[in-house]
């Protein structure tokens, strides 16, 4: 029985379930990962943010993990030998975990091309565990060009080869169109938990979110399916007291992830993070993905029109000013708070455009920069306790 079935049988309560996935998110030896691969003999593949297309892993009966680094609880005792120490920490940490053994379970790893540091972590992976299997996935530059798709389709048709290799199991397009409707359905009840907390925020805590979000990224779909439609089922149930809240988006989360601490901390200054851009990987695709015809058609053809707006993705060249200024209109949003991972170029580079725009639009803003090993909170929870008080009292 796995532990949502567990939930539901037994009436777990929310806090528990929480308590639960806080747990599997944090654990550096992958206990769910460990014991699916007991249990199946599958191989499980790591993938680096911010997009893979995992539903293509789970069709060739492999386990999709996505890799955060270390979060903050790993010393960095032989990575910064083979690779700069000056790069975001995530690279630095990831490549650690592997080093240190933490992903002895992992059968593979995928590294899309999103920047300069995961194209060369994907070479210094393959130097350094020269018998696994690294994938580089070479994602369109230029999305709008009459040429993507077809180039995209073939990049993806690349990948399944190479996934049937490791698994010695080929993905057939069925295979394919189920993993992909399993995939929807996780979106679908994601976007319905994003969608409460942006209307209840007392009752749907961002950092219980974050862990019950964070927890798909270790699990197989169809279970972290069941146990988000367990959690919506118990979220309404428990009553919560009103607060005076500031109702915030958060932006520069969506590679590198911070100290869980550190979500709590804006929430007890009074910040209620009713949008945000972390994990924004479980979270790529604005609309369905189509399960009928061809597959890989139509996975290109959602990354290249239907995808959300990151700081490495820009598809139409939309404009992300635009869009997080719309944002903050549908959701009754009053301030905007910038925490961007140090050494990640594409979030501080973005931060200084979108903080223009917002500004200029009138709303106010909090800017900080974030790191893995932050463990002291006391300057972050002091800015933010003065933005809500000055969105309070003199807006």
């Amino acid at each position: 029985m796995s532990e949502t079935q567990h939930f539901r049988k037994h009436g777990k309560s929310w806090e528990e379930i929480v308590a639960h996935c806080r747990v599997l998110v944090l654990d550096l030896d992958f206990p769910a990962v460990r014991a699916w691969k007991q249990q199946t003999g599958g191989k499980a593949v790591g993938c680096f943010p911010v997009y893979t297309p995992q539903e293509l892993i789970a069709a060739a009966g492999g386990l999709p993990v996505t890799l955060y680094g270390g979060r903050g609880l790993l010393e960095i005792d032989h990575a910064d030998s083979r690779i700069q120490s000056f790069v975001c920490s995530i690279a630095r940490s990831t490549l650690e975990l592997g080093l240190a053994n933490h992903l002895d379970w992992m059968d593979g790893f995928v590294v899309p091309s999103i920047c300069d540091v995961a194209r060369n972590l994907s070479g210094v992976w393959q130097r350094n565990f020269p018998g696994q299997f690294v994938f580089y996935l070479h994602l369109p530059q230029n999305v709008d060009s009459a040429s993507s798709l077809v180039y995209y389709r073939g990049e993806l048709e690349r990948f399944r080869a190479r996934l049937a290799e490791l698994t010695g199991r080929a993905v057939s397009d069925q295979a394919l169109q189920s993993a992909i409707r399993t995939y929807n359905r996780n979106r679908e009840l994601l976007a319905e938990l994003y969608r409460r907390r942006t209307v209840q925020p007392e009752q749907w805590p961002a950092s219980h979110i974050y862990a019950l979000a964070g927890v798909g990224n270790v699990l197989p779909r169809e279970e972290h399916n069941q146990l988000l439609e367990a959690a919506l089922a118990l979220g309404e149930s428990r009553p919560r007291p009103k607060r005076d809240w500031v109702r915030v988006a958060l932006r520069g989360m969506f590679c590198e992830q911070p100290p869980l601490e550190l979500l709590e901390v804006l929430e007890e200054a009074g910040c209620a993070v009713v949008d945000d851009d972390a994990q924004i990987g479980a979270r790529f695709f604005l609309e369905p993905v189509a399960d009928n015809g061809d597959p890989l058609t139509a996975l290109a053809e959602a990354y290249l029109h239907q995808t959300v707006l990151t700081p490495v993705n820009n598809p139409g060249q939309r404009s992300r000013s635009e869009d997080l200024l719309g944002r903050c209109r549908e959701k009754w949003i009053q301030g905007v708070v910038f925490a961007s991972a140090k050494f990640c170029e594409p979030a501080l580079y973005d931060a200084v455009r979108l903080k223009r725009a917002v500004e200029h639009a009138g709303l106010p803003t909090l800017e900080f920069e974030y790191e893995e090993k932050m463990t002291v909170f006391e300057s972050v929870r002091m800015q933010a306790e003065t933005f809500v008080e000055s969105v309070l009292f003199f807006s």
